[in-house]
């Protein structure tokens, strides 16, 4: 792992807590089971049909994998469906170095919010939300929840600092406090404060919320982009 993420664990680790069971233990994970077993069987039309839309885009790959760090800083392939252009890398690199502006919006927060990247079905899948729902597939695999922090790379976790520890100690959400109070409205620094709240503050009663609380957030695409 890369020298961010080795600092953030061993931050982790000097709290004595490194090694534990995910937060809410056999009750949050029976929720993730039943709500992401019921939401797949529910949705499966709508998997099809983005499915068809993401392929005719432009003929490339349907779902995505990225590199997340996960509970006691597991790495895991997140999916997702894929809503940027196959040589994304090149265009991003090149984006960066015509645009300081761009470069700066990068740095602090790892998203652009207009990024060339992204295909016309993927602007529309981002907006709504609906690219991440092949995450469900994570979440029966145990790698990810319902609700949580969400996922991030090696790089961004050095910027939780201390709060890295709140971040390992949980399974990565689906949805989260971030989330539903402004998502990229919001600084990252306060990102990091949702996701170390819903840690320090956990109850299935709150991840029931928080679950209905992201239906009108993500109908309204509040700082989705």
């Amino acid at each position: 792992m890369k020298s961010a993420t080795r600092s953030a664990s061993s931050t982790f680790l000097s709290t004595g807590t490194a090694g534990a069971p995910p937060l809410g233990g056999i009750t949050k994970r029976g929720f993730d089971i039943l709500a992401a077993s019921m939401a797949l069987v529910f949705l499966s039309p709508i998997f099809l049909l983005i499915s068809l839309l993401v392929k005719m885009s432009d003929g490339g790959a349907v779902f995505y994998g990225h590199r997340r760090v996960g509970h006691n800083g597991r790495s895991f392939r997140c999916l997702k469906f894929r809503t940027m252009r196959v040589d994304g890398d090149r265009i991003l690199q090149q984006h960066l170095k015509a645009n300081p502006d761009a470069y700066e919006e990068w740095r602090t927060t790892r998203k652009l919010k207009d990024d060339p990247r992204v295909t016309v079905v993927g602007t529309v899948l981002r907006k709504l939300s609906l690219d991440e729902l092949p995450q469900l597939f994570n979440i029966l695999r145990g790698e990810m929840s319902i609700v949580g922090p969400r996922p991030v790379v090696e790089d961004e976790l050095e910027l939780y600092e201390a709060a890295a520890a709140y971040y390992l100690q949980t399974r990565p959400g689906l949805t989260g406090l971030w989330q539903v109070s402004g998502r990229n409205d919001v600084s990252y620094a306060a990102r990091i404060a949702f996701d170390s709240q819903y840690v320090r503050t956990w109850s299935l009663t709150n991840d029931v919320i928080i679950v209905a609380r992201t239906i009108p957030a993500v109908c309204l695409s509040r700082g989705s982009y």
